[in-house]
């Protein structure tokens, strides 16, 4: 099996050979935890999740690291005006603070929690040590105006713009930084000496004055603190790659390390065919979201796109794909009643169930997956296809349980698992009650429903279908549909 990806630093789609047979090394640039996370931040994460869980079913070891970074101009910008409407949260509290938020988004969605998770105010040192290298190689230069701010000469580097195909020359003007002391307005801060307005405690010695560390910096120290001078895959989202990623790229080069050796993009995401953003007052917090749809469900709909498209949503967005959703869910109920239905007795049938349809919690490989999904993800992580495979899979199942082909939905149902447990998605998997957290209250109302079915049944046994269609008319009444089959009767969500 090959795997191929589209790098965005060839601009061409490639095969990818790991630096290292058997692991994948990925550093994926994680949250600015300024404010809230939104859709955009959870399709991201997501992305990357997909990514890795493909290439442990394939039989690689991963390590991902996924940063976070918690001293940056912005944090400290919301920390001031909050604190000038009387606020009196510290700048690192409400980088914390965010920082919570988005963990518990991503646990909600059932991503995997990263190798490691670095945070930038533990890596100054890393980060000075790495600028020391960048201005010994006459890469980097201390500001001319006798501050302690250094920058990295972008004219000494003669391959800078090479991941975003641009000549220096028309480029724009950094804007990380007041072009006050550099020698070229082009250049970027690798460190930044500390302002009078800023709080004490967001600085930090160095062996040019007291400050704090430029943005592009601390990923490429992180980056190689974590996965060495040399590493697999750099993702991140599209907005990205210019500046941080060809700045990360510049520096980290120029310091002598091969740095990525794969770059990755995903797409970004449009909100009524707009591009989302602030500006426009059209953001998707992730709070919001997971109030509107169950958490399995958003994680669908986010990562049922191809990862270096545009994901649109719309309002009719996460009903779709609830009801997309809700037909493999019903696949699986389906197929486990039949299960345990065509066994010798209760019993064996319930061990047969539970022998083809148990969650593989993360254990699925490729031996159990249908070729046409394996071919799907080999193709640079081809999801929408992977997933046409997977609702393939599910009407057949379907057929197979209408016309009693026990072996037949046998082998399907093995290979429904195996492709929901690759893609993260499988609904009986223990993660998806503990996010939810209303694992009690789905046993209680299964419970209250089966107790009406049984009653439904024996008004019908006794020809007192009034009392039986009262009893369907009820359920439906409070959103809850029958489906009569040979195998009894199963109930749904409208």
């Amino acid at each position: 099996m090959t795997q191929r990806i589209y790098d965005t630093h060839e601009q061409a789609i490639v095969d990818f050979v790991p630096q290292h047979a058997g692991t994948v090394g990925i550093y994926v640039c994680g949250p600015t935890v300024q404010s809230s996370p939104h859709i955009g931040h959870l399709r991201s994460t997501l992305v990357y999740d997909q990514m890795r869980r493909w290439f442990r079913a394939t039989g690689h070891d991963v390590t991902l690291i996924r940063n976070v970074t918690d001293i940056d101009d912005k944090i400290l910008d919301n920390a001031r005006i909050a604190a000038e409407a009387g606020g009196t949260e510290q700048w690192w509290a409400l980088a914390y603070r965010v920082e919570r938020e988005f963990t518990d988004a991503y646990d909600a969605l059932g991503v995997l929690a990263p190798t490691y998770e670095p945070r930038a105010t533990a890596n100054i040192g890393e980060m000075i040590r790495l600028i020391e290298e960048l201005i010994e190689r006459g890469h980097a230069y201390q500001a001319n105006d006798g501050s302690a701010s250094v920058y990295f000469d972008t004219g000494s580097w003669p391959d800078y713009g090479s991941l975003t195909r641009q000549q220096r020359d028309q480029m724009e003007d950094a804007a990380d930084s007041e072009p006050v002391g550099k020698r070229d307005p082009r250049d970027f801060a690798l460190w930044k000496a500390h302002r009078d307005t800023e709080p004490e405690s967001a600085s930090w010695p160095s062996p040019w004055g007291q400050g704090r560390p430029g943005w592009h910096i601390e990923c490429s120290a992180m980056a190689a603190r974590y996965l060495g001078d040399s590493f697999d895959i750099h993702g991140g989202g599209l907005d990205l790659r210019f500046p941080h990623h060809e700045n990360e790229l510049a520096q980290s080069r120029a310091a002598g390390q091969g740095f990525a050796r794969h770059w990755i993009h995903n797409g970004l995401v449009n909100t009524g065919g707009q591009k989302m953003s602030k500006s426009l007052g059209n953001s998707l917090f992730a709070a919001d979201l997971l109030a509107e749809a169950r958490p399995i469900v958003l994680r669908y709909f986010l990562g049922s796109a191809h990862y270096r498209s545009t994901l649109e949503y719309s309002d009719g967005s996460l009903a779709e794909a609830a009801a997309a959703f809700e037909r493999i869910e019903g696949f699986l109920e389906r197929a486990e009643e039949f299960m345990v239905a065509s066994g010798e007795d209760r019993a064996a049938g319930e061990g047969v169930a539970q022998l083809y349809l148990a969650p593989l919690a993360g254990t699925a490989t490729t031996d159990s997956l249908p070729a046409a999904f394996t071919a799907a993800m080999l193709d640079d992580f081809a999801i929408p296809q992977a997933l046409a495979v997977l609702h393939e899979a599910v009407r057949a199942g379907n057929t197979a349980i209408d016309s009693g082909n026990g072996d037949e939905l046998v082998r399907l149902a093995i290979e429904v698992v195996a492709m929901l447990d690759v893609l993260g998605l499988d609904p009986r998997d223990s993660v998806w009650g503990a996010a939810s957290g209303n694992a009690a209250a789905d046993t209680a109302l299964d419970a209250l429903i089966v107790g009406l079915i049984e009653q439904r049944a024996d008004a019908r046994a006794n020809k007192d279908f009034a009392t039986s269609d009262a009893i369907r008319d009820r359920l439906a009444g409070a959103g809850i549909i029958l489906e009569d089959n040979p195998n009894g009767t199963r109930w749904s969500l409208i």
